[in-house]
């Protein structure tokens, strides 16, 4: 009988995602890990075998924990399918906003994944949790898009699956922006510009919010 964990698993991928997400793989330390998971170097690896493992697994956790953020925001009947953009932008704003008082950007580890092809050459589990993460975020971003049609609160112009891609973009390019410094009213400014041709700017032929 192997002996019984002495820490929460959940709560140790939920810190050494924290960390992954600033700092990126090869910039965060073991040392960095245990201090932020509060556990010792051994127990670390008797359950995660080794910094790459663990990452694989932090990913997959915060990509999960995303998308079911997503999911609530993006999927709510009661708000206007614009407003359920807006609303997203909104959380990835404050994000950064609460991480530049702590003195970094909130990062992302889907971005920071993306953005280094040696980590998805290296295991293929993360080309495939970034693949599958990035098809069913631009699902969802596109399902709140037809709504917004639907109501009136988005433009009946634009393709659903284009504007998906186009606010995945304009999300991504915050989290990378953010990494220079720039403050969370600029990002904000610049994620309304950036949705301004996919927001319907006729409100008088909106139907009225429920």
């Amino acid at each position: 009988m192997g002996r019984p964990r002495a820490f929460d698993e959940t709560a140790v991928l939920d810190a050494a995602a924290g960390e992954f997400r600033v700092h990126g793989f090869a910039d965060t330390s073991t040392e960095q890990l245990c201090e932020a998971a509060g556990v010792r170097r051994s127990s670390l690896y008797n359950t995660f075998i080794s910094k790459d493992e663990l990452f694989v697994r932090s990913l997959e956790h915060y990509a999960r924990t995303i998308r079911e953020l997503q999911v609530t925001i993006l999927t709510d009947a009661e708000v206007r399918g614009a407003q359920r953009l807006r609303t997203l932008i909104d959380v990835v704003v404050g994000e950064e906003h609460a991480a530049a008082e702590a003195g970094h950007a909130a990062g992302c580890m889907v971005v920071h994944s993306f953005m280094n092809p040696d980590l998805r050459e290296r295991d293929e589990r993360i080309a495939r949790i970034l693949e599958r993460d990035l098809r069913e975020r631009t699902s969802l971003l596109a399902e709140a898009i037809r709504a917004g049609q639907l109501d009136g609160s988005v433009s009946p112009d634009i393709d659903p699956d284009d504007g998906a891609l186009l606010v995945s973009t304009v999300i991504s390019g915050l989290r990378v922006t953010a990494q220079a410094g720039v403050d969370a009213e600029t990002l904000h400014r610049i994620a309304l510009a950036g949705l301004h041709g996919l927001l319907n700017q006729h409100p008088g032929g909106n139907r009225p919010a429920p």
